[in-house]
């Protein structure tokens, strides 16, 4: 029987990530728990088993229930009925199936009824999901919403909220309206305090919102009068049983059929205020966003899994001009690219949740105590890391996932144009991921002040000194010249003392600089498992050495007095 895990033992490859004792040691309080809860592990090893055993389960329910439901969701899709949105019906029996194996509130603290998972092990799970369905993996995913309450709410909202999500209650984000997409500073929703109700009350509208008639939402609202930006921005709690909250319209979208993206209309909506006012775009939403970037890149890495299957599949069945297109070298090019643009979208993904998990924890533990010295410097240290590896993450794994589907029909030739394919549905699911929470020209954005201020060079650096089996150490040298390529053309760059140059070029800084870091990541995991990445290494360390040259070549032949010439193509 099929099982979404065990199929793909590379998942599994990083429960062994360097990072992994210290994690599981934080996120177990070093196993104090175990006397209170039957279910905690009492060891690393046993957390280890209880992580392979979950996977496993979760791995059989996404291969053998939502894998089948997909095409069925894909079809029917939610409708509205009055002012209520409706779940497909396959996509109730995924819920129930998950609620059943307990696997909701998964990351929460098992005082609330969670499972206690890291960052790293929520992120196999979304992948798992994903690659049966990315549009349920949406609707799973979105409880991860539910740190931000963790972490921001009041231990009284935890108390009322948290177990409800535990059990299996949906949720959502509430951030976007008509007037402000990208530009959440615009948000204009109303929140006003009622001293007859004892409680927010919030106006107005909200649009483009995922699983927007979830039991519990997270809504960013302009709380102080007067205000235009974001200082006058807060974040709320609305429970869907206090009523106030209709579904106006549900988008009829591209792909990822079975996500409802809804819009809502508040009308005296009671709400709880979460946190602290004017702190809810300027803190929580950023918490918020880097968690469910973290969250895209795991669907990201799931459908990129499910494309390069079917691509592979197909490939070894269809036969033309005597043999199988596997053997014909415009596509085992084709299928060997999008085979390493999925290992490195993947050992991305695992590394920047570990860095997440490592100041998450920490962050964690200092409610509870005073954190040492050390404990302080690891804590920023991986601050550090996890802020300049999610940008990365989240723009690199939605472009390959692209990438990948787009090939995926290739290889299908004219049958991956027919809807019967399952491969069309992952193209056109696949288009939103560099989309939403931040498109890659964000993501770019966010990263810009790691190319110049010489971070992704430190950490290229300080990769580079890690041993590689000997095998590939040809390789290693061959990347280490690009790393010299790259901080040449970041000098070239910053020459210019010119902003708009900057953002012009930025697009090609960021490209170099995540391809680096992914062919040394690869470099890394073959040399601790050659079977699972040797090959894959191999393709992506010549496919980042062709980027590279690539894009240093327009980078140093760029000629600002040209910047004129593209203004006038946008205005055309």
């Amino acid at each position: 029987m099929a099982n979404y895990f065990t199929d793909h033992p590379e998942i599994a490859f990083y429960l062994n990530h360097p990072l992994m004792k210290r994690i599981v040691e934080l996120k177990e309080r070093n196993f104090t728990e175990a006397e209170k809860y039957p279910e905690a592990p009492v060891d690393h090893e046993d957390c280890i088993e209880n992580y392979k055993r979950l996977l496993d389960v979760l791995g059989d329910i996404a291969a053998n229930i939502i894998e089948p439901n997909s095409e069925s969701v894909d079809l029917e899709g939610p409708h509205l009925e009055n002012g209520r949105m409706i779940y497909a019906s396959k996509t109730v029996e995924n819920l129930r199936a998950l609620r059943q194996a307990g696997l909701s509130g998964v990351s929460q603290p098992r005082r609330y009824g969670g499972l206690n998972l890291p960052n790293i092990v929520f992120s196999m799970c979304s992948e798992i999901v994903a690659a049966a369905d990315a549009s349920f993996q949406n609707i799973w995913s979105l409880q991860s919403c539910a740190d931000t309450l963790y972490e921001f709410g009041s231990e009284d909202q935890r108390q009322r909220f948290l177990p409800r999500i535990c059990a299996g209650e949906t949720m959502s984000m509430d951030l976007t309206e008509p007037d402000a997409g990208s530009d959440l500073q615009r948000v204009m929703l109303k929140a006003t305090y009622s001293e007859k109700d004892g409680c927010w009350l919030l106006n107005g509208v909200k649009r483009f919102i995922t699983n927007g008639d979830s039991d519990i939402h997270l809504v960013l609202a302009r709380s102080e009068e007067g205000t235009t930006d974001g200082r006058g921005l807060s974040m709320f709690i609305y429970d869907k049983r206090q009523g106030g909250v209709n579904v106006r319209h549900i988008e009829h979208k591209l792909g990822i059929h079975g996500s409802p993206t809804c819009e809502l209309t508040y009308k005296n909506a009671k709400a709880e205020l979460c946190g602290s006012t004017r702190m809810g775009l300027i803190k929580y939403v950023m918490s918020l966003m880097n968690a469910a970037r973290l969250g895209i890149g795991g669907q990201s890495t799931g459908l990129s899994q499910e494309a390069v299957n079917e691509a592979f599949k197909y490939a070894s069945e269809r036969a033309q001009f005597g043999q199988t297109i596997e053997h014909f070298p415009g596509v085992y090019d084709m299928l060997s690219r999008m085979k390493a643009k999925l290992d490195a979208s993947r050992t991305l993904l695992y590394h920047t949740a570990a860095h997440v998990d490592v100041y998450k924890c920490l962050e964690d533990i200092a409610r509870e105590r005073a954190l040492t010295a050390d404990e302080k410097a690891e804590m920023k240290k991986y601050t550090r890391l996890a802020d300049a590896f999610t940008p990365l993450c989240k723009g690199t794994s939605s472009e390959y996932a692209n990438q990948n589907a787009y090939d995926c029909v290739s290889v299908h030739g004219g049958s991956g144009f027919i809807m019967e394919y399952k491969c069309q549905r992952l193209m056109r699911d696949a288009r939103i991921f560099s989309i939403y929470e931040g498109t890659t020209q964000l993501q770019v954005v966010a990263a810009v002040r790691y190319i110049t201020n010489g971070t992704y060079l430190q950490i290229m650096r300080e990769m580079l000194e890690n041993e590689v089996a000997p095998a590939l150490e040809p390789l290693r040298q061959r990347v280490a010249k690009l790393v010299d390529i790259y901080e040449q053309s970041v000098e070239a760059v910053k020459a210019y003392d010119n902003q708009e140059v900057l953002d012009f070029l930025a697009r090609r800084l960021y490209d170099m600089a995540g391809e680096i870091v992914m062919a040394l990541l690869l470099l890394g995991d073959a040399t601790k498992a050659p079977e699972l990445f040797e090959k894959s290494a191999r393709v992506y360390a010549r496919m980042a050495e062709e980027t590279v040259l690539g894009k240093s070549a327009y980078i140093q032949n760029f000629n600002v007095e040209d910047l004129p010439a593209f203004r006038a193509v946008e205005a055309e």
